[in-house]
Parts: structure tokens; C-alpha cells; sequence
């Protein structure tokens, strides 16, 4: 309990609700946006400390085919995720509108509502990957020991998917009402609690048996199960959570609103793992012509985990982006929305590029410590970063560039984006990987995928935005 007062003493007293204001929509936009990057810089580590404790203490075990089964899972965890970050997308863009035009009933409705249908899908997608996840591990190419470990991990996984989703989403609201901070707070407890729990469950402690890779998967379902349960509490106090009854069409006009959001945006996402998954395919296939087995698997997996630890701030400067741009769309600041997204590209840009440099120059002495003992996966992973960091600054704006669509009403056209990267660019470059028997190439390719992405998406966000009217006026539905 003393816990949850320390949590609570965060929120600010003069704001008991804070569904009542636009935080956002007052003072200077970019000295309000590099405080809240620099407020949410623990979460966003918290973020990659999940997948670098996981990484690490799995690689420890020096299997093969535990770390092949760690890659495995990437494709279906993200995929998941993808269809959580949909939902959550829906909640956070209404909201947002609603927060800027100061609409606190609606603020409340549209969080409560948005909750419960997160719940719904969750279940749904935990019954779905516990009778069906076996089959798409089967077609990615998993065998024998590897695919054992891969549906061990993720059966655990699967039953932790409400936990997973109400941590996720509490997180997000707390971000979208302007309290980054709490957000913060409860992404380091959370990533803590899981460091300290993956060498228990996973080596064994005490009356703890070792559990190997299932160990990683309990540890990360108990950190997000107390994550939720915190979030919900906190969301309550501040007034953007309301447990009294909402009349059932009133829910399923709140539904309809969201879902407008969330179907573009979970079809857009999906398309990332989906490629993903294809991706892991060609990549097993080609892993088999040319003699590496699972350590290309294992190598690539590990980089693309550790590659999280590269965008830590221009993730950071990103999580409140669409709140931002949606808040002051919804006041009708189109000059801060403008500035919002000129400010982020540019500072992301610069930002990876320099990191881009230090990994490519520098990664091939981190590789020893990462995977002891496997000189093939360490190979892979250096050649990895010697070539993909250079597409990251890409990757990120084309992230903003949707953010600014989403937030300006345009779901449909961020889900487009997402399409055309996998479907024109991602999957025909991955194929001829494949088809050139190369290695390299299976790099190159994530890197012209990037680069192509990137200036498409940039240069419609750039068209929309410049688009806005002058503050205060009505949107036409021509722009």
C-alpha cells in the first residue's frame, strides 16, 4: 500500500481531474516536448531493458536453440502488440481530441469504454494463440528442440495477454492526459521487478526450480501484471477512469468512434510483423543454403532486440508526439501542431544518425559479451549493425510522419504507409536476398526498405500539415 501512496503523491493535487485540460495545448512546444522525451527517457530504457535482461540472461544459457526460439517469438509478440498498439491508438487519438477541446465527461467515457474493448480483444487473441500459435512457429520453421521452447515461452505469454494489454494501454492514457512521468515511473518499476525475476525463474533460486526460456516468459507476465494493476489505480485517481455503468449504446458509440481509428491502425501495424514473419521465413530458408543453421537466426533476432537501446530518446521524444498533435488539433493550434512536427523529425534525425556511426564503428566489441562462445552469431550481429543503423533515423521518421497523420484525423493513410513498406518494398528486397544467397543483402535490404519508406511517408505528412489552416479556423474536409 505504501507503494501505491508514493505512486499517487506524483499526481498533481491542483489537478485532481485531468480530464478537464489540454496540457499540451499551453507554453513553449519545444521546450514542452524535450521535457516530456526527457521525462519518458526511463520508460523508453525500461522498454529496451526488457529485451536486453531477456536477451542477456537467455544467452547465458549459451543454446542455440533457446536464443533461435527467443527470435522466434519477435514476429507473434509484435504481432500481438501491433493489434494492442490499434486498439490503443483508437483510445489515444480521441482522446486526445477530447482533452484539447476540453471535454472531460467524454474524455472519461471514451477511456472507460476503450479499456473494456482492449480486455475483449485480448482474450480473443490469448484463446487464438494458445490453440493456433504451434502452427505458425511449424511454418516459420522452427524444429525439434527449437520449436519446444518456442511454444513453452510463448503458452506463458499467451495467458498473460490482459496483463499485457491494460499495462500497455494505462501507460499510454497516463501519457495522452500529460502525466508522462507517472508513465515513466511505472515503466522502470515494471522493467526492474522483470530483471530481477528473469535470473530467478530462469537459473532457479531457492525452492525456485530453473525453468530456462519459460522462466523469461513468467517473469515478464508478473512485471506486467503489477504494471496494470498500478496503472488502473492511478488512472482512476486522476479522473480519467470512471468504474460507474455506461449505458450500452452509449459504449457502442464509443466503440465505433475508436474503432475508426484502430482498424487502419492495427491493419498497418500488422503488416510490420506479418513482413516480419515472412521475413524470418526466407531468412531460416537462406540460413540453410548457406551453412549458418540457427546462428543467422539467432544473430539477426538478437541485434533487431538490441537495436531498441539506439532509438532510447527519439522513442521517447515519439511516445507523446500524437497526443501533442492531437491535443492542439483538437483546440485547433494548427501553427503548434506544424511545429510539433518539424521539431521531432529533425531532432530524431540527428540524433540516430551520430548513433548510426558509434555502432558501426564500435558494436564488434560489444558481440563477445552478448553471445559467449558463438563466434558465427556474433559475426552476424556485427554485420547487422554495421549496416541496418544507418536506415534508423528512417525508420523513426516514418513513425513521426504517421503519428502526424493520425493525429490530424488521416488513420487510413498511416495504415497505407505501413502497406506499401511491407508489401513493395520489405518483401520483394527480402526475396531477392534469398534468391542472391546473401547474407549482406538480407541487411541491405532492411535498409533500403527504410530509406524508401521514409521519404514517401515524410513527404505526405509534410503535404498534410502544411495543409492546417490558420489557428482557429474549421477544418474543410477537402484538407
Amino acid at each position: 500500500m505504501n507503494g501505491f501512496k508514493a505512486l499517487g503523491a506524483l499526481l498533481p493535487h491542483h489537478r485532481a481531474d485531468i480530464s478537464e485540460e489540454g496540457v499540451y495545448t499551453r507554453g513553449d512546444i519545444h521546450r514542452t516536448m524535450l521535457k516530456t522525451a526527457l521525462t519518458m527517457l526511463p520508460a523508453t530504457l525500461a522498454m529496451s531493458g526488457y529485451n536486453i535482461a531477456d536477451s542477456y540472461f537467455v544467452g547465458q544459457l549459451q543454446d542455440a536453440g533457446a536464443m533461435a526460439a527467443m527470435s522466434n517469438t519477435g514476429p507473434i509478440v509484435m504481432l500481438v502488440g501491433c493489434i494492442f498498439m490499434g486498439v490503443g491508438t483508437g483510445i489515444m487519438a480521441n482522446l486526445s481530441h477530447a482533452l484539447g477541446r476540453k471535454d472531460a465527461v467524454g474524455a472519461r467515457h471514451l477511456v472507460s469504454a476503450g479499456l473494456l474493448l482492449a480486455v475483449l480483444v485480448s482474450l480473443v487473441l490469448c484463446v487464438g494463440g494458445l490453440l493456433g500459435g504451434s502452427h505458425l512457429f511449424r511454418w516459420m520453421g522452427a524444429q525439434g528442440e527449437t520449436l519446444t521452447k518456442t511454444q513453452q515461452y510463448m503458452n506463458i505469454w499467451f495467458i498473460g495477454c490482459v496483463t499485457s494489454v491494460l499495462s500497455m494501454e494505462g501507460n499510454t492514457l497516463l501519457i495522452t492526459a500529460g502525466l508522462p512521468h507517472l508513465s515513466s515511473a511505472m515503466s522502470m518499476t515494471a522493467m526492474i521487478i522483470n530483471a530481477v525475476l528473469d535470473p530467478v525463474m530462469i537459473f532457479g533460486w531457492g525452492p525456485i526450480p530453473a525453468m530456462g526460456i519459460i522462466g523469461a516468459a513468467v517473469a515478464t507476465v508478473a512485471s506486467q501484471a503489477i504494471s496494470a494493476i498500478v496503472n488502473l489505480t492511478l488512472l482512476h485517481r486522476c479522473g480519467l477512469l470512471s468504474f460507474a455503468p455506461i449505458p450500452l449504446g452509449e459504449i457502442v458509440r464509443l466503440w465505433r468512434v475508436i474503432v475508426r481509428y484502430a482498424i487502419p491502425a492495427a491493419l498497418g501495424n500488422l503488416l510490420m510483423p506479418i513482413g516480419m514473419y515472412i521475413t524470418q521465413r526466407l531468412t531460416y530458408d537462406l540460413s540453410h543454403l548457406v551453412g549458418y543453421g540457427d546462428d543467422l537466426i539467432a544473430g539477426i533476432g538478437m541485434a533487431s532486440r538490441l537495436e531498441m537501446v539506439a532509438f532510447v530518446f527519439p522513442m521517447s521524444l515519439g511516445r507523446a508526439l500524437m497526443p501533442m498533435i492531437g491535443q492542439n488539433y483538437g483546440a485547433r493550434l494548427y501553427s503548434r501542431v506544424r511545429s510539433c512536427f518539424y521539431f521531432s523529425t529533425a531532432v530524431a534525425q540527428g540524433i540516430l544518425l551520430v548513433t548510426a556511426v558509434i555502432l558501426c564503428l564500435g558494436f564488434r566489441h560489444l558481440a563477445p559479451w552478448l553471445a559467449p562462445g558463438q563466434p558465427r552469431v556474433q559475426e552476424v550481429m556485427t554485420l547487422f549493425m554495421t549496416i541496418v543503423p544507418f536506415g534508423f533515423g528512417c525508420t523513426e521518421g516514418m513513425r513521426f510522419a504517421g503519428f502526424a497523420l493520425t493525429g490530424c484525423g488521416h488513420p487510413r493513410m498511416d495504415a497505407i504507409l505501413k502497406s506499401l513498406r511491407v508489401l513493395a518494398l520489405q518483401l520483394p528486397l527480402s526475396w531477392l536476398a534469398l534468391q542472391m544467397e546473401s547474407i549482406n543483402m538480407v541487411m541491405v535490404a532492411r535498409l533500403l526498405t527504410d530509406i524508401g519508406s521514409f521519404t514517401i511517408a515524410f513527404l505526405l505528412a509534410l503535404r498534410c500539415v502544411r495543409s492546417l489552416p490558420q489557428d482557429g479556423d474549421e477544418i474543410k474536409e477537402s484538407a
